[in-house]
């Protein structure tokens, strides 16, 4: 099996091989069982300023995921090239092997950038439902006689809120428009 591996020019592409899979392979094991958090804010960009001194986020490319990625992909890619050719043409090889290191290791940043702009705060503002159309789910009393509930869609969110009106009483299942929010509690008009 060495001889496999690590006959002629091929310990070139083995040993990035096996290095870089190993560690790409510990990183998906601690991330599936919740042992390491990444950070998926990787940037293709190069700021650089007028001095010529690039920014600390010109470089989140070069993280140990991505470099894992190219030496895995550089290191199989060269291996399979490199046996393809019949062990003759180790120029070839090495090409084949850095255009394949690059690819998984773009392929990689794509995939965590995608994953990242999955995550979502959670946070609605009460104030967002002001000029929205919503439902009485528990009638709002007429001014000053207390409050009733009314349910709200805010940023595909449906919220319900306590609700208060300045004129009559507004009956259960009536549409409504929120006028304006104080506190968590809304002014709702007959919409």
């Amino acid at each position: 099996m060495s001889d496999y591996l690590f006959n002629g020019a091929l310990p070139w592409f083995t040993i990035p091989a096996l290095i870089g899979t190993g560690i790409f392979g510990l990183f998906i094991i601690l991330m599936l069982v919740g042992g390491l958090d990444i950070d998926a804010d990787a940037d293709f960009d190069a700021d650089v300023d007028a001095d010529g001194d690039a920014s600390a986020d010109s470089f989140k490319l070069l993280s140990i995921q991505s470099i894992s990625a190219f030496l895995m992909g550089f290191g199989w890619g060269g291996f399979a090239a490199y046996k393809t050719f019949a062990n003759e043409n180790f120029s070839i090889a090495l090409a084949v092997g850095a255009i394949c290191g690059v690819g998984i290791a773009w392929l990689l940043v794509l995939g965590l950038k995608a994953l990242y702009q999955l995550e979502s705060s959670g946070n609605v503002s009460v104030k967002d439902a002001v000029g929205l159309e919503g439902e009485v789910y528990v009638r709002v009393p007429a001014m000053g006689e207390g409050s009733g509930k009314v349910r709200v869609v805010i940023d595909e969110r449906q919220r319900i809120y306590n609700a208060v009106t300045e004129g009559e009483e507004i009956s259960r299942s009536s549409r409504v428009v929120v006028t304006h929010v104080v506190g968590n509690t809304l002014t709702v008009v007959r919409a």
